[in-house]
């Protein structure tokens, strides 16, 4: 890429960022390439579709949430990793309001620019699953499709302003139905 290129990809991310993040994943493009300060053909020669930018933006993040729960499965027991990544994804998908829809959209379609990153992100809570169901620790009747809807579920419900108040004792009830062992369940979900 040559470096004027490579310089306005990278400020059109910087802005996108700025912008995704007081807006939502449904900020405006146009608004995007006029804060840049770029035309938006150059937008989108850089990012020919909205989930492109919105995966370009969120591929170091869903690499750190991946990496995140491979340390988890080393450094704490399988219950207390599985709960720990959770939350930490709700956070993460709270904090880029907006992204959920277009992550669960990605997750089925192959040809869509996030699909990769989400079935890695996707396969990394279905190894803490996998783990937690290995020790008896979690219920065996749920995949890591079912995880990642139960994320989604979570996830909208915080980005709610009527019930962002009762997520948090939601995620516990949900934690608590997806554990099999009621003992230390306060312990993790604290």
């Amino acid at each position: 890429m040559r470096a004027d290129a490579r310089k306005n990809y990278d400020h059109l991310l910087v802005v996108a960022r700025n912008v995704f993040m007081e807006a939502g994943a449904d900020a405006s493009l146009r608004d995007i390439a006029r804060r840049a300060e770029v035309g938006l053909g150059t937008l989108y020669r850089h990012f020919p579709t909205r989930e492109a930018l919105i995966e370009a933006l969120l591929r170091s993040s869903f690499e750190a949430l991946a990496e995140r729960a491979m340390a988890l499965k080393d450094s704490a027991t399988s219950d207390e990793a599985l709960v720990v990544w959770l939350k930490e994804i709700i956070a993460f998908t709270h904090e880029h309001r907006g992204v959920i829809a277009p992550m669960m959209g990605a997750i089925e379609d192959p040809d869509s620019a996030l699909h990769e990153s989400c079935v890695t992100l996707r396969a990394a809570g279905a190894s803490l699953l996998a783990r937690a169901q290995a020790d008896g620790k979690a219920r065996a009747d749920l995949d890591g499709s079912a995880l990642f809807d139960l994320i989604a579920a979570l996830a909208w419900l915080r980005e709610q302003p009527s019930h962002a108040a009762r997520a948090d004792h939601i995620f516990d009830v949900i934690s608590g139905a997806i554990l099999t062992r009621k003992e230390g369940l306060t312990r993790l979900l604290s």
